[in-house]
Formats: C-alpha cells, structure tokens, sequence
C-alpha cells in the first residue's frame, strides 16, 4: 500500500471502528481512539515532504491499479506541486479538531468522530486522485459525512440547513458528470486526467465542459452569486463542522478549477477569464460589504470566508505565476485562519450559548488570553503582514496589477472591507468594559483549548514569516499550468 492510499484508508479505517463503540459509557474511549487515528493520518503525511521532489511537474507517489475494468476506471493516486500541501493541511486540520471538539460532543459521540475521520480521507482522495471517476466518487462522497454532522449535531435549524448545503453542492456536480461522461468518450474510453489534458477539443465543446465544470466547483468554492447556502450552513453547522467546511472543504472546488477546468478547456478558461474575474471581484468587494452588518458572529465570519475565496479564484483566472501561485497559498492560509477563526467563535458558544454579536462585549477583561489568540486570528483575517493571511492576498493583488491596474485596485479594497468587518467585530466582542453578566462569568481557556489555538497560532505566524516553503512546492507545477492554458487546444 502506497503512501497515499494510507493517507486516506488510515483515518476512515479508525473512523469506521468508532462506529462500533455506540454506548454512552464508552465516550471517553471514543475521544481517545478518534484522537490516535487522527495523529496517525497525521504522521502516515510526513514522509510526503522529505520524497516529494520540488524540480518536477509530473505527478509523485504515483498508484495506479484497475478498478472498474468494463469502463477502464483506474484507482490512481498520485500528487503534484497544485496538490501537495492540501494532503497535510487536511490531516492537520482533522487532529485540530478533534481535539476542539473533546468535550462539547455528549450525544453519539461515536458517530460525531467517525464522520470526521471518514471525511478526512475522502477528503484526501479528492486532492490526490488522478482519474476523473475516482476523483468524483470521492468529491460526492464528501458530501455524505458532512450532511449527518450538520443534521444531526447543528442547530436548531439544522435541517433546512443541511438540506440546502445537500441540494446546492448535488446539482452543480450533476453537470460535472455529464463532462466526465463526454471526456470519456471524446478519448477513446479513457478516465486519465492527465490524457484529458492532452485532448483538442472544438471551441464550443471546450465552452460546454468550461461551464460544466464551473457549475460543480463555483457552487463549492462558492463563488458569488451561488455562496448562499454557505452562511446558513455555517450558522447552523457545530464549530468543527464550520471548521473542517471552511478549512479544506470549501478548497475543493478551488483545486477542481486547477485541475480541470483550465488544463481540459483553457480557450474557454481564457476567453471566460473575464466573467470569473468580475465574480471574483464582486465576492471581494460586495459581500466584504455584506459582511460589514452582519449580527451573528458565524455568520460575519461565513461571508468573510466567501471574499478570501474570491481572492483565489481572482488569482487563478489572471494567468500568471503570481496569481496562480497566490490562490494556492491563499487557499492554504484561509485554511488555517479560518479554522481558527470558527473554533474562536466554538469558545465563547460553548460558554455563552449565543453567536449574537451584542450578547458579549469586554471579553478581554475576563477572557485574556483567549482574547490575545482571537485577536492574532482577526489580524490574519484582515491580512496583516507577518501572518498566513497576507501572502496569498499580497500575491494576488500583485498578479493583479500585472495583468490590469484597476482589478488590482479593486481587489486591494478588498484588504480596508476585511480590516473594517473583522475588527469591527473584534472591538465589539472584545474591547470595552464587561457588557453584561454572561460575560462577568466567563472563564479563560483552559490547556485544551490553549494547546489548539496556540499550535494554530504557530502554523498562521510561520506561514506568515516564512511562505517559501509553501511556494517552493507548487513552482514548477503552476508554471508548467499556465505553459499548457497558453497553447490552443482547437482541433
């Protein structure tokens, strides 16, 4: 068994052994299990960084064996420099929650770890399948985890909520199969990817598949004018839930832009760059506004993660190394901070039982510490320089004035919306005399919640000083990207 295959099989096989651990008394256990299996897919990625070989585009730790041979499905894995850093990011992301999650889980808490731990690798397989069947049983199967953890352990309006997520994302990937099915036949039976990449296609075909493929991933990402469900879902969503949605989910769609819209369809993916830069535009600059009166803190927070993610597709549709380059970084910093940002928010619920902005106020005063790591997390959020946040915006907004002076404007306004919407939040929360008795009786964070937002706090703070080793990576990759989008593909 290969590295990868480990990297997803581990977490889903210590997923599927909670389920059998379904008494009340045996929770403890539980938490203990989920935590190892956690840690375990953690460490099965470490060996990923001292074998990948940073000078190559092709694609490492290759698998491939037949699947489904009647339709010649292959089960191939493999990662390049677009993919890599989202394999650890995920796992990461996953023992993060885990442990956030420790105590405020008291119902089926069994199934609450087994489906994060089952989403963590399907997750996985997402960004390391190099067959386009696989990589779509994978991205619907994210589906599946996700709708129980918002239905069953959500708010109270739960269900609507995980109905809509359902609906929305099922839809849009409907046409995603129909693409799927038209490349398979258009190359002579084959579901490689990379022999897609190679295939001349007309340019009405390529303009069919573009918004094929854009209909599935816009809805993921999600890109204005389809991001509405992501509020509602996160709103009602419990915290690990708004963190793994905001941290890696909302990443797939992104990375399916990457793999396929632009290296399958690039005549369509240039000459349709203009309508995904002003998508990407108005995500960045309209619903930073949006965010700007928002009551709820999940929900302020929630639109927020829908400007920073109009950043990466801004970036990826301007076609130069910096944008591209940018978006990926982005992607990953966005992961982090806004995880960070929904487990913040996870702390004070658990304590107060209100998302309500004006239910709190002078937390500083009996919540210091908390309120210093909320405070680092916000900065990032607004893109302060020395944190995770502002290397992919930097790149971006610079990539954008390589291409066009005023996309560039357009998109630095974006930094003034997310400084005024977060700290903004932040003063009212936060700073000022204790607002009422709720917070009066707030205790700091004790060593679990300190050990989750420092090692976060690290992670956002070293990306932040030093990116190279996140842009070393995916060099080659992106460059050898925009090669292949700048060649015509019209037969």
């Amino acid at each position: 068994m290969g590295l990868l295959s480990l990297a997803i099989w581990t977490p889903i096989a210590f997923g599927l052994l909670l389920l059998f651990f379904g008494r009340d008394n045996q929770a403890p256990m539980v938490r203990w299990i989920a935590l190892v299996g956690a840690l375990a897919g953690l460490a099965v990625t470490f060996p990923l960084f001292s074998g990948f070989d940073t000078s190559t585009a092709a694609a490492q730790f290759v698998e491939k064996s037949m699947w489904i041979e009647r339709f010649n499905v292959h089960y191939h894995l493999g990662l390049d420099g677009l993919s890599f850093w989202f394999v650890p990011l995920t796992a990461f992301i996953t023992v993060i929650v885990v442990v956030a999650s420790w105590e405020n889980i008291t119902k089926r808490v069994n199934q609450y770890f087994a489906a994060f731990l089952i989403l963590s690798g399907i997750m996985i397989g997402v960004f390391s399948a190099l067959d386009g069947i696989l990589f779509y049983v994978f991205f619907e199967a994210t589906l599946i985890p996700m709708y129980l953890i918002i239905g069953v352990w959500g708010g109270p309006n739960r269900i609507y909520a995980a109905f809509k997520f359902f609906l929305y994302t099922l839809a849009g990937s409907l046409l995603m199969l129909i693409a799927l099915i038209y490349l398979y036949n258009a190359s002579g039976g084959s579901f490689d990817i990379a022999t897609w990449h190679a295939l001349p296609l007309s340019g009405t075909v390529q303009t069919m598949l573009f918004f094929a493929f854009f209909a599935a991933f816009a809805v993921k990402v999600p890109m204005f004018p389809f991001h509405t469900w992501l509020p509602d879902v996160h709103v009602e969503a419990p915290t690990g839930g708004s963190a793994v949605l905001a941290a890696i989910m909302l990443k797939l769609g992104a990375y399916g832009f990457l793999r396929f819209s632009l290296p399958i369809a690039p005549d369509a993916a240039r000459e349709w760059a203009w309508l995904m830069i002003t998508l990407s535009l108005i995500a960045v600059i309209y619903v930073g506004v949006v965010a700007l009166v928002q009551k709820d803190m999940k929900k302020l927070v929630a639109y927020s993660s829908v400007a920073h993610m109009g950043f990466v597709t801004l970036g990826f549709f301007l076609f130069n190394d910096l944008g591209i380059s940018g978006g990926i970084v982005q992607m990953i910093a966005h992961g982090f901070v806004s995880g960070a940002m929904f487990l913040c928010i996870g702390v004070l619920y658990d304590r107060v039982h209100s998302r309500e902005i004006s239910a709190y106020g002078g937390v500083v005063n009996t919540m210091p510490k908390f309120a210093a790591f909320s405070l680092l997390f916000a900065m990032a959020n607004c893109g302060l320089p020395a944190t995770a946040g502002f290397v992919g915006e930097w790149m971006v907004i610079l990539g954008a004035v390589k291409f066009n002076f005023w996309i560039g404007m357009g998109a630095a306004t974006a930094l003034i919306f997310g400084a005024a919407y977060t700290l903004w939040m932040y003063k009212r929360v936060y700073l000022g005399p204790v607002g009422n008795d709720n917070v009066a009786k707030l205790k700091d964070i004790d060593c679990r919640e300190f050990l989750v937002l420092g090692v976060l706090a690290v992670a956002v703070l070293v990306m932040g000083l030093y990116p190279k080793p996140f842009t070393d990576v995916m060099n080659v990759s992106v460059a050898e990207l925009i090669k292949h989008v700048a060649q015509s593909k019209l037969n």
